[in-house]
């Protein structure tokens, strides 16, 4: 099997390096949540998306949204991690190794937008805050609560070792709690948590720290975090810099620049149109259906889609560490994925356009692929809620609305 296309020989599908894992070529499926975990475990149809993936000749699939916590989730039909479902989990790692490819979890607590009628009690953030995303208030974590939460990260990555992964990627980003203490605008605390950056990266910082020590020196820890909140207020690329410097020092293995925040700009992260009609017709209470229908443009806000969309503030992330860079956000074709290796990143995570083309890397091992047919609609993000991730463009035909 060549890795040409044409008579070009790419970079991207030779083997890389992530802590003591290599992998086969440099294309990892990045971590989007499936809604293929109803009770919260993992079903077949995880299992068979995974191993259509890795089939598909992808160095490494990622699991994902897995919480730490049981207080951390924002839907029913996400993974909390608990070693009733180990062996579970088990199965996907099994049926990924199989096809000759990696397996990574990612582990993240939603915090201040974990949806309160899943858990079965007040969310939890940084500081006190009203979520416009759940209309709910968060209380401020007391520090006995930042322990458990840190522990629980610990107790999260031991159980995907049991479970066979061969890393775990850290949610750092996107709005998530790690990022909720970060972010100025949802930390407001007064204490050694809250204020400068060095007292609001103290959490973050803690919990590689201890996943860091309770996996080893050799596993592959990533670490999905933010170049920029996406708002005014929110964390900025200069802050993120020293985030990522201060993450490598406590043990990240790589990092994976991304953006945007779920509760306030989650389109940010992946740009393109916002699939509001389908969103609205997804499994939402009344209340819900209502309010995003009188305020869900102006909620949510459109970002036009752009190839590459983070590589300007993702070099200045790579620049700034000696791990390796993971390069995320609108890669969608062979020249895309060779100007990140040019531009020296040393993986691309790809989302969309493997949901619409699985095998897109076996395609470009024979050389008969070159660019994506994803469309940008961003469908495949309601279907999320409504029973697991699809590329609806591909079956039902390109949207035209």
């Amino acid at each position: 099997m060549k890795d040409i296309i044409g008579n070009k020989q790419l970079k991207v599908l030779t083997p890389g390096k992530i802590g003591g894992l290599e992998l086969r070529n440099r294309i990892i499926r990045s971590g989007c949540f499936e809604g293929m975990c109803p009770g919260g475990a993992p079903s077949d149809a995880l299992i068979d998306h995974h191993r259509e993936v890795a089939a598909g000749g992808a160095a490494m699939t990622t699991v994902a949204y897995c919480s730490v916590s049981f207080d951390g989730r924002a839907f029913g039909h996400e993974i909390w991690m608990r070693e009733e479902i180990v062996p579970d989990l088990k199965k996907i790692t099994d049926a990924v190794h199989r096809e000759g490819a990696a397996v990574n979890i990612q582990l993240g607590h939603c915090g201040y937008f974990s949806n309160k009628n899943v858990i079965g009690r007040r969310p939890i953030g940084a500081s006190r805050k009203f979520c416009t995303f759940r209309y709910a208030f968060a209380h401020e974590m007391t520090e006995e609560e930042i322990n458990r939460v840190k522990e629980d990260f610990g107790k999260a990555a031991q159980l995907a070792i049991q479970a066979g992964f061969d890393a775990v990627e850290i949610h750092g980003g996107h709005g998530y709690l790690l990022s909720q203490f970060l972010s100025p605008y949802t930390n407001m605390r007064k204490d050694r948590y809250g204020g400068s950056l060095e007292n609001r990266m103290r959490f973050p910082a803690a919990v590689i720290k201890h996943v860091r020590e309770t996996v080893g020196p050799d596993f592959p820890i990533l670490i999905k975090m933010n170049v920029s909140d996406g708002f005014k207020g929110g964390l900025e690329l200069d802050e993120a810099i020293e985030v990522a410097k201060r993450y490598e020092a406590e043990g990240a293995s790589a990092l994976v620049p991304s953006g945007g925040f779920t509760a306030k700009t989650p389109f940010y992260m992946m740009r393109g149109r916002i699939p509001l009609k389908e969103w609205i017709q997804g499994p939402k209470s009344v209340f819900e259906k209502v309010g995003l229908r009188l305020f869900g443009s102006i909620l949510v806000q459109t970002y036009p889609f752009e190839e590459m969309f983070f590589l300007n503030e993702a070099r200045k992330i790579k620049d700034a560490v000696s791990i390796p860079c993971v390069l995320i956000g609108g890669i969608c074709s062979s020249d895309n994925m060779e100007k990140a290796m040019q531009e020296g990143f040393d993986f691309v995570e790809i989302g969309r356009a493997l949901i619409r083309e699985p095998d897109l890397v076996r395609r470009m091992e024979r050389g008969d692929w070159q660019a994506s047919q994803c469309d940008h609609c961003n469908r495949c993000v309601a279907e999320m809620e409504n029973g697991g991730v699809w590329c609806v463009s591909k079956v039902k035909g390109q949207y035209k609305g």
